[in-house]
């Protein structure tokens, strides 16, 4: 993955948390089950995004977290930042501790180019953009399932 497992347990928590209506926060215990994520550990980086400004929370029987800023305003690379940084985007591939466009090593240009692609996509979808996809794939795949029934239900 092109960033850190805290990274991708973050984003599959916002998926969550943006299906979550306006008002209403979802616990911890929740959010790990739907996300398959441990809850122990989605809860530290829960708190640390709750710092950073991403969310809000609320103790109490009804409380628990919910996004502060709307899924649509929060791109994966917000995410991605707050959790892991940037640095590793920066850095050289090839171990060098002074690497640019004017003393490239040699796999400058190459992962120049892959970088910024990958930026340009975490920058350019949302929590939003893939609650929906999200949404999409479990529809379809609920279609397929019920196909296949269809079908099993016909040959018997």
């Amino acid at each position: 993955m092109i960033y850190s497992r805290s990274a991708e347990y973050a984003i599959r928590a916002f998926v969550q948390l943006a299906e979550v209506p306006g008002g209403k926060y979802a616990m911890v215990k929740q959010i790990a089950e739907k996300a398959d994520i441990p809850s122990h550990f989605l809860a530290k980086i829960l708190q640390q995004l709750a710092r950073k400004g991403f969310l809000r929370s609320s103790k109490g029987p009804t409380g628990g977290f919910a996004l502060r800023i709307p899924a649509e305003e929060i791109s994966i690379l917000q995410i991605v930042e707050a959790v892991d940084g940037l640095a590793d985007y920066e850095r050289c591939l090839g171990g060098m501790a002074e690497c640019n466009d004017q003393q490239p090593c040699g796999m400058h240009d190459s992962w120049k180019a892959l970088r910024a692609s990958i930026i340009e996509y975490l920058e350019g979808n949302s929590i939003a953009d893939l609650a929906r996809a999200q949404e999409q794939k479990r529809k379809a795949m609920e279609r397929s399932r019920k196909t296949k029934k269809t079908a099993v239900a016909r040959k018997a």
